[in-house]
């Protein structure tokens, strides 16, 4: 068997059981990366050396670099389950996910400007974002009536990725998030602005 066709038996069998954004990233590193390389190969062809030697060669941060070990070595456990091949070369490949630089994190001053440079709901929309620290799909899929207003909270309870509705990234997700006065005074601003302040509209 090799890697491609390993990978379309795992497409098949395995992805469709994980969540819509798992799917996403994980065909993508697919198609880019995985199959370009070694889907020519056997399972038994490749590596555990080579791997990791190609992986310090890909212009790509460390965190990419070991969700592509991550998903090559879930390949070849999907293949050890299925009994196409009886190890997993992967599992000895090194691979840091450790930053290689810290992130750029904005100052008040600086996030004061942006904010005055963005129109609406963008702004109200990435506001809420650094001040509560909702994920990107969590925050699309919010609806109206995950806001209490009155307790200052806000409770997740989907994600929206490539605009499919599906469920939190993890359970700690669905705890409800505090949410300031200036949070949900925002929020009331554009409510009172939206021609969707239904409970039920995001």
């Amino acid at each position: 068997m090799t890697l491609t066709q390993l990978v379309k038996h795992y497409t098949q069998n395995e992805l469709p059981r994980k969540a819509h954004s798992t799917q996403e990233v994980y065909g993508s590193y697919l198609k880019t990366w995985i199959v370009p390389m070694w889907g020519n190969l056997n399972l038994s062809d490749v590596k555990a050396v080579a791997v990791e030697a190609w992986l310090s060669t890909t212009p790509l941060e460390n965190s990419s670099r070991a969700k592509i070990r991550n998903i090559m070595s879930a390949l070849y456990t999907h293949a050890m389950r299925w009994e196409f091949f009886n190890r997993n070369p992967i599992t000895l490949v090194r691979q840091s996910a450790k930053r290689a630089k810290q992130p750029d994190v904005l100052t008040t001053h600086e996030l004061t400007a942006l904010l005055g440079e963005l129109p609406e709901p963008t702004r109200t929309a990435v506001f809420l974002a650094a001040a509560t620290g909702l994920r990107v799909s969590e925050l699309l899929a919010l609806k109206w009536s995950d806001v209490d207003f009155e307790s200052q909270t806000i409770t997740p309870s989907r994600g929206i990725v490539g605009q499919v509705v599906g469920g939190l990234k993890t359970e700690e997700s669905g705890k409800p998030v505090p949410a300031s006065e200036s949070v949900t005074g925002a929020l009331n601003l554009w409510r009172g602005r939206t021609l969707y302040p239904a409970p039920t509209d995001y």
